[in-house]
């Protein structure tokens, strides 16, 4: 087991990855910019430096100044969580060279997942079935306004690289191809340093479907069961929950064991997910992997009682997986919400901010409440950064007592000096769409509008 890991991260996920360190017995070093400097999850790690000036990329994206920090530190392991450079080829291959661990997947299968269009083809050679679309990037605007007549509209424009909905376009028509294609690829480029883009036929009122995996290296694979993360503004998911309750036992089974079954045969490493769009009939798509750990981790801790990110670094460890598939058991539902610096009621107005009042939920009853954050009274939001402040988990016996629990945490929750997504959460556990369990990617709207 390593003795010391690099966090290459900051704020909640920092803070949480220091936490799986402390229970195996780990040291930290946290890494924090000029912004950052009075992040509460600092003092939680045994040594902490300074990596840059607030902007990521004089700071959380500097690869060499982080595998820099991590040597000076005598530190054999990075962990890079979520976001920033988690999902990045380049830095993976070059911690390799300075004979660093990356705590996640190999430099090949980052590449080979992250190209959107080529991890497409490739899971459809291990078996999972796929949306309709492009084989491959397209190559002009002539090329997809020819495909989207042959799929019929609508379509869908995505970036090949990167994702949080950067680089999407959804068009109706061949006028919108047209003009749609050129905005994309310079969102991409812009975002992700690649223009290059595929297309989708448009599945309608789709829901997402995400199955959780972990592969060790020892060509174990196994899958933790399905996120249902539907309820998303513009791509970007606000409340997910497990399981879905859209899902069966039957299709649990089958599509988490042909999502691990992939995993293996592209010989993927550590914790990934791939994510699915559900139709109408409930028949289950491909749409990408995540080759990191996931935002919403959490609730799939919850039902299955099981650490991921402690399994992570066991896995880097070159330590064979904990479980056999057959070992994993669901106990009971699980929802969290992301709480965001944001007004929901403002077109989600960023509110970045000092937090002048911050008292978390105690005891919420009638079920389990977990609160991932690195924040606390008197901290000065950044303006640099992701808002996402807090991760608010429940868990119940069964749904409805899953979703009285989280009603109940988030009245409690008293957050002060800055706007948050709270009220909006609320919102929406009580509607009738989210309470139902019948909703879908686009369900929010419908949900605002009243």
């Amino acid at each position: 087991m390593f003795k010391r890991i690099l966090i290459a991260n900051r704020g909640e996920v920092a803070a949480r990855i220091i936490k799986a360190c402390k229970e195996l017995g780990i040291e930290t070093v946290a890494l924090y910019s000029t912004a950052d400097e009075s992040s509460p999850h600092l003092s939680e790690a045994d040594e902490k430096i300074c990596i840059g000036p607030g902007p990521s990329g004089r700071s959380y994206l500097n690869k060499e100044a982080i595998l820099q920090a991590a040597l000076n530190s005598q530190c054999r392991a990075l962990h890079p969580g979520f976001g920033f450079l988690a999902e990045d080829p380049l830095f993976s291959y070059m911690c390799s060279q300075q004979k660093l661990t990356f705590i996640g997947p190999s430099a090949h299968s980052i590449r080979l997942m992250g190209n959107k269009s080529l991890a497409k083809q490739t899971v459809k050679q291990a078996g999972l079935p796929t949306i309709p679309g492009s084989d491959g990037d397209l190559k002009n605007v002539d090329e997809a306004v020819k495909l989207a007549a042959e799929l019929g509209f609508p379509v869908l424009l995505k970036a090949t690289s990167g994702g949080g909905g950067k680089g999407i376009r959804p068009c109706n028509n061949e006028e919108e191809v047209r003009i749609f294609f050129p905005q994309a690829g310079m969102e991409a480029e812009k975002a992700f340093g690649n223009a290059a883009l595929y297309m989708e036929k448009v599945i309608i009122n789709g829901r997402h479907i995400e199955f959780q995996l972990l592969a060790d290296s020892y060509n174990n694979a196994i899958h933790l069961g399905e996120r249902e993360c539907s309820m998303q503004r513009k791509n970007q998911k606000l409340i997910e929950e497990s399981p879905s309750p859209a899902v069966d036992e039957e299709t649990r089974s089958r599509m988490g064991a042909l999502a691990a079954e992939s995993a293996k045969k592209v010989g993927y490493l550590n914790a990934g997910t791939i994510e699915f769009l559900m139709d109408q009939d409930n028949n289950l798509f491909f749409m990408e992997m995540n080759t990191r750990l996931q935002v919403e981790h959490p609730v799939t801790e919850m039902v299955t009682g099981f650490d991921i990110v402690k399994e992570q670094i066991k896995i880097a460890a070159n330590h064979p997986l904990s479980l056999k598939q057959e070992q994993v058991k669901f106990s009971g539902h699980a929802i969290e919400c992301r709480i965001n610096a944001e007004d929901p009621y403002n077109d989600f107005a960023p509110s970045p901010g000092k937090i002048s009042k911050f008292n978390p939920p105690l005891q919420a009853g009638p079920g389990k409440v977990r609160l991932d954050t690195h924040v606390d009274q008197g901290y000065e939001i950044p303006s640099y950064y992701d808002s996402m402040i807090c991760k608010l988990i429940t868990h119940g016996e069964n749904r409805e007592e899953a979703i009285k629990t989280m009603e109940n945490a988030l009245k409690e929750f008293q957050i002060e000096g800055i706007k948050t997504t709270i009220p909006l959460h609320l919102e929406i556990l009580n509607s009738k769409i989210f309470r139902s369990g019948d909703y879908h990617n686009n369900s929010l709207a419908g949900i605002m509008e009243g």
